[in-house]
């Protein structure tokens, strides 16, 4: 029933990838990408009752105990399942990882835990064939708690990527290549998010005075540039260019006129 439930979580997941390629329109104007996050957290939920499944099913075995029989074959099920979840859950978590898509590892988590229930069954038969009429049930308990604890990282990861989470690295790799660029004398607010698996970004930098306007937006140009070849998965950026002033910082109320006529 868990693998089942593993199964049937790659749908919306596939829908999300196949959602997101589509173009943004004049009410989605960002786009589709943030299907994935609502995939995320339908994985997170399945998960959530895969653990309560587990649970319940494991408490009624221990209070109604009941005998295995095929103890050959459910061994050779677990090994199945374990090996075969596993070397799944690998490359969902990989590619995930490689595309920036929190869904995607979230659902390689939830497919590490199906192994650990089959390798767990394995156990489970295991005491069973020593006479143990309670270790099934017991190790049902302790897939329950295994898959409690994926569960918390799959939360972890949906609930970064919903809040517009970004690891600091990625900042810190992005003003350093601002400040990098010719012209550029100061960065100030800088912003990056997730949609999909995809970065956007925002930043204001801080370019001379006394600069024409065609000079600050070559600046802000080479500034995008050098931004979209240093950050991984970043595809835009938008990038203002406001005047510095006697402490070679920006004038907020300048910024803001700047922003209104851009």
């Amino acid at each position: 029933m868990h693998n089942a439930a593993d199964a049937l979580t790659a749908v919306p997941l596939g829908v999300a990838f196949v959602l997101g390629r589509r173009a943004a329109t004049r009410r989605f104007t960002y786009g589709f990408g943030r299907a994935e996050d609502l995939a995320g957290i339908f994985i997170v939920l399945t998960i959530a009752a895969s653990s309560a499944l587990a649970g319940w099913m494991a408490l009624d075995r221990l209070l109604n105990p009941r005998t295995l029989s095929h103890l050959p074959a459910v061994a050779a099920a677990a090994l199945v399942g374990f090996v075969g979840n596993e070397w799944v859950a690998r490359y969902r978590i990989r590619t995930g990882r490689r595309i920036g898509s929190a869904a995607l590892v979230a659902d390689g988590l939830h497919a590490r835990t199906d192994g650990f229930t089959s390798l767990a069954v394995l156990i489970g038969a295991g005491g069973a064939a020593l006479g143990l009429r309670c270790a099934d049930p017991l190790v049902g308990l302790l897939i329950t708690l295994a898959i409690l604890l994926v569960l918390k990282d799959a939360v972890r990861e949906v609930f970064r990527r919903l809040m517009d989470a970004v690891d600091p690295a990625i900042v810190d790799t992005a003003e350093r290549v601002l400040r990098e660029v010719q012209g550029v004398i100061a960065v100030g607010e800088l912003r990056l998010r997730w949609i999909g698996h995809q970065l956007r970004g925002e930043v204001a930098i801080v370019v001379a005075a006394e600069l024409n306007l065609r000079d600050a937006h070559a600046i802000a140009v080479e500034a995008e540039h050098a931004l979209l070849h240093a950050v991984p998965r970043l595809t835009g950026a938008l990038v203002h260019a406001d005047p510095a002033v006697g402490d070679g910082q920006s004038d907020p109320h300048t910024r803001l006129a700047h922003h209104v006529h851009a």
